[in-house]
């Protein structure tokens, strides 16, 4: 008699090894004219940078060939390697601080590079696609937060508070003694 095997656990999201990933969720100008802030638009699944590149590469060989550096925003991602293999080409990973958050910057072979604006994963379905749409569209030059804030796809923060809570309960919840 066989022995069974233990169950496979996991997020009910997690893809069994092997298994081919979703085709990515991409847009693109079309080649010539003005490009704009970005050249297209992508809209990973996940925040696992390395978990969502063999996707977005294998779609974006055709136009540039393979990749061989990404730039992205280490305060967009979860912590990334500095270096994944895709394709049997190593991909260099540079993670910048100081880099716009819904941007990627990829380059190929050739010196060539391509910008694509990131729609966040969480984003809703039609937000999402909206944003797809507006980056890929020819002529499109606005930037990319702005592209996101328009289609609805960038939830914005918590305005900050211009004045600090002077009333006495705001004096005890911030560790503030009430004489």
């Amino acid at each position: 008699m066989k022995p069974e095997s233990p169950a496979r656990t996991g997020t009910p999201s997690a893809r069994p090894r092997g298994a081919t990933p979703p085709a990515p969720r991409l847009g693109w100008k079309p080649l010539g004219g003005p490009a704009g802030h970005v050249d297209g638009g992508w809209w990973p699944r996940s925040r696992d940078l390395a978990a969502e590149l063999p996707g977005l590469a294998a779609a974006l060989t055709a136009r540039m060939g393979h990749l061989t550096r990404v730039a992205y925003p280490v305060s967009e991602w979860d912590s990334a390697p500095r270096r994944v293999e895709i394709g049997g080409h190593v991909v260099r990973l540079d993670g910048l601080l100081d880099r716009d958050g819904h941007v990627l910057s990829i380059t190929g072979p050739e010196p060539d590079q391509l910008t694509l604006l990131v729609v966040p994963p969480e984003a809703a379905a039609p937000a999402g696609h909206r944003a797809l749409t507006t980056a890929s569209r020819r002529g499109n030059t606005d930037r990319p937060a702005d592209i996101l804030a328009a289609s609805g796809a960038l939830v914005a923060p918590p305005a900050p508070r211009l004045h600090p809570d002077t009333t006495e309960d705001g004096w005890e919840t911030e560790g503030g003694q009430v004489p």
